[in-house]
């Protein structure tokens, strides 16, 4: 599983031109799972994305959680994250979870955020989605599970 953290301003998902999930300040989260994730993948990256310390305090410094600062998360799922380009000019998307292993771990995560006390709004699952943001730093994090580390590296080898 892999996560994009992009810390923002504001941000929204339209689909079909309707807004479908709006923030202001806080965490847009793009979400990738990849086969083999597991409600443990979830738990963890949903726990460094509600605690990381990344958002300003008083004295400019990356100090504060999304919680902290009182921002909110808007995860939208996107499968494109599992997309291997090391080989020819087309992605693989070999390494994605099927659809209904994927959705069930997105509603997933989205509820484990939830319950962890950050205010979550969700983009549309396999839909077409605009998103707009406006991306505060610019600070953007790619996160992997653990487990997946040693997978990537393996396959950067091969």
């Amino acid at each position: 599983m892999r996560v994009v953290l992009q810390r923002v301003l504001s941000a929204s998902v339209t689909v079909d031109e309707t807004i479908v999930g709006k923030i202001a300040r806080g965490w847009l989260v793009l979400l990738g799972v990849q086969q083999g994730d597991s409600i443990e993948s979830v738990r963890w990256l949903a726990e460094k994305t509600v605690h990381l310390r990344a958002f300003q305090d008083d004295q400019g410094k990356m100090n504060r959680s999304v919680m902290e600062v009182g921002g909110r998360v808007l995860v939208v799922s996107q499968f494109t994250l599992a997309g291997d380009c090391r080989k020819g000019r087309r992605p693989s998307f070999d390494r994605a979870a099927d659809p209904e292993d994927a959705r069930k771990l997105y509603d997933s995560f989205c509820e484990q955020v939830a319950r962890l006390g950050a205010p979550v709004e969700r983009g549309i699952f396999q839909a077409d989605m605009q998103v707009a943001l406006v991306n505060d730093g610019p600070v953007t994090f790619v996160i992997d599970h653990p487990d997946k580390i040693g997978v990537l590296l393996s396959l950067e080898n091969t």
